[in-house]
C-alpha cells in the first residue's frame, strides 16, 4: 500500500504539470525497496502512465526536436544501466540524493538560463538524460533545461516531454530487460502500483489547468528533495 500510495503522487505530479514522476518516486521508493529494484520499478510505471499522458498532448509534439534527444539517450541508457550494476549500492543512492536537491533548488529559484539557438544540444543534453535514465530514472532535468534553453512554448513543453519520456523508457525497458533486472520483486511492486497509476491520473488530468504547473512542482520537488537528504 506504501508503493501504491507513492506512485500515486509522483504520477499526479507527472499528470498535473508534465513531468515529476522519477523526481518524486525514487527517493521514496529507494528508501522501501532498494534501488536495484526501484529503478525497473519506475521503468514500467513510466511507461504505462506515459502511454496516456502522450495521448493528450500528442498534438503538441515536436518530433525533431525530441528525436535528437533519444537519439543521443539511446546511448547513454546501457552506461547507466552498466553504473547500477556494478557501482556500490549506497554511493548510487547518494547520487541520487544530489541530483534531486539540486534539482529542487534550481526548480526554486529559477534562475535565468541562456538561450541555445543551435539544435545540436539536444545530443549534449539528451546523452546525460540516457545516463541518468539508465541508473535513476531521472531523465528529466538535462531535457527541462534543454527545453527551457529552447524556449519552448508550456504546451509544446509538455508534449516533447512525454514523447522523450515515452521513447527514452522503451530503451531504458529493454536495457533493464538485458541485464535481468526485471525481478519477481519487481513485477509484485508494479501490481500494486497499478491503483496507484489509475487513481494519479485520473486526479492530475483533473488539476491540469486549474493551478499554476511551476509553483506545484515547484513545491513538490522541494518535498521529494527532503525525503532524498534523509
Amino acid at each position: 500500500m506504501i508503493v501504491t500510495l507513492i506512485v500515486f503522487f509522483a504520477i499526479f505530479v507527472q499528470a498535473a504539470s508534465g513531468f515529476g514522476l522519477a523526481l518524486i518516486s525514487m527517493p521514496l521508493l529507494v528508501g522501501l525497496v532498494g534501488i536495484s529494484t526501484a529503478t525497473p520499478l519506475v521503468a514500467v510505471v513510466a511507461i504505462t502512465a506515459e502511454i496516456f499522458l502522450l495521448r493528450r498532448y500528442w498534438h503538441a509534439l515536436n518530433f525533431s526536436a525530441v528525436k535528437r534527444l533519444s537519439l543521443a539517450s539511446v546511448v547513454g541508457i546501457p552506461l547507466g544501466v552498466y553504473v547500477l550494476r556494478e557501482a556500490d549500492g549506497r554511493l548510487i543512492t547518494t547520487i541520487l540524493g544530489v541530483i534531486v536537491t539540486a534539482y529542487a533548488l534550481y526548480a526554486l529559484f529559477g534562475p535565468r538560463l541562456p538561450q541555445l539557438r543551435q539544435p545540436a544540444w539536444a545530443y549534449g543534453f539528451g546523452f546525460i538524460g540516457g545516463v541518468l535514465s539508465g541508473a535513476y530514472n531521472t531523465s528529466g532535468p538535462p531535457v527541462i533545461i534543454y527545453g527551457t534553453c529552447r524556449r519552448w512554448e508550456p504546451t509544446t513543453f509538455k508534449g516533447n516531454l512525454q514523447a522523450y519520456f515515452m521513447l527514452n523508457s522503451l530503451f531504458t525497458l529493454s536495457a533493464h530487460a538485458l541485464s535481468g533486472n526485471f525481478t519477481a520483486v519487481v513485477w509484485h511492486n508494479y501490481f500494486w502500483a497499478l491503483p496507484g497509476i489509475a487513481l494519479g491520473l485520473l486526479a492530475g488530468k483533473w488539476v491540469d489547468g486549474r493551478m499554476n504547473p511551476a509553483q506545484f512542482r515547484k513545491g513538490c520537488w522541494c518535498c521529494s528533495s527532503c525525503w532524498a537528504s534523509a
